[in-house]
């Protein structure tokens, strides 16, 4: 793997106690080491993004993106997640978190019944305000610091789905749901609507994400893992964009995408829309829209990578 082309993606099982900041920048570390990168990187390192964070207690699925395939972490954003988590029902905390301070115990035991209903009326879109302790901001500072710093934190609410919710098991105080839910859900705010409509707590004591966009939790590499090999972490870019549609070009109409020049297609071909555009040899090029202009298909480039134009 060249210089240049080292990039793609690393599903990392982060740790628990780490921030995604802290897991993103030991990847970065290790792959800003290695042999291959000597010389090709500044102080800084390659560069590297995670695709949607998780609290430190979570552990979990977070995809790593590095070198080029950054330019793609926006998609990621997007994805739905998966998720297992438990909750102690018996008592609440600030940041509705086991990390957080004991604000309030619970006598209520709430039934398996009393459960199941609420669990039923949560599927679907859903409006849900998110935690005050939360790193969404206002006015340029994160929630999480101005709640540390006791001032008041009125954040307002957010459309989201949740496309099922699943009791794996119950025995007071402890319950355990999975989650299946579109971008921007939090698992702690899900925690806190389910106490308060049942009268009881519902601190989260544990959070895995299981998965992103699809992706099986079979992806996971652990830090050992990465540490002792990691460019058998590393998937290639193209694989980051697995779902999406596919545009094969030859080797001169490749060459004119990276230029930036707009393409004619021929007629019949991918819908409408945003595709994965490849050269034969299956490397990404970038990513372009189809658009159909005066009855023809023409593709726009909308993404070209640098290692493209090479």
């Amino acid at each position: 793997m060249s210089n240049s082309s080292l990039a793609g993606v690393v599903f990392l099982d982060k740790p628990q106690g780490w921030t995604s900041r802290q897991a993103v920048n030991a990847v970065r570390r290790i792959f800003s080491t290695l042999p291959c990168q000597a010389g090709a990187v500044g102080k800084r390192g390659i560069r590297a993004g995670h695709t949607g964070t998780l609290d430190p207690l979570a552990t979990g699925m977070l995809p790593i993106l590095l070198g080029e395939a950054t330019r793609f972490a926006d998609y990621g954003l997007q994805a739905d997640k998966h998720y297992l988590v438990s909750m102690d029902l018996s008592m609440q905390t600030d940041t509705l978190d086991a990390e957080g301070e004991l604000c309030e115990r619970f006598d209520h035991r709430p039934s398996d019944a009393e459960i199941d209903q609420f669990l039923e009326t949560m599927h679907g879109p859903q409006q849900q305000i998110p935690p005050r302790y939360s790193a969404i901001r206002i006015q340029g500072k994160r929630a999480h610091e101005l709640a540390r710093q006791g001032q008041q934190v009125e954040l307002e609410a957010r459309p989201v789905t949740l496309y099922l919710l699943k009791k794996i098991s119950y025995d007071y105080p402890l319950l355990k749901l999975a989650v299946h839910c579109s971008k921007g859900t939090y698992i702690r705010s899900l925690a806190r609507d389910l106490g308060l409509a049942l009268g009881c707590g519902a601190c989260v004591t544990m959070l895995r994400r299981t998965s992103t966009g699809g992706w099986p939790a079979g992806m996971m590499c652990t830090m050992a893992e990465v540490e002792a090999s990691p460019l058998c972490c590393l998937h290639p870019t193209v694989r980051w964009l697995a779902d999406w549609p596919r545009l094969e070009l030859d080797a001169a109409m490749a060459r004119r995408f990276v230029q930036g020049q707009r393409l004619a297609m021929p007629a019949g071909g991918q819908p409408a829309g945003e595709v994965a555009v490849c050269g034969t040899d299956g490397s990404l090029l970038g990513v372009g829209r189809l658009q159909l202009h005066d009855g023809r298909q023409v593709l726009h480039p909308k993404t070209v990578l640098p290692s493209a134009q090479g």
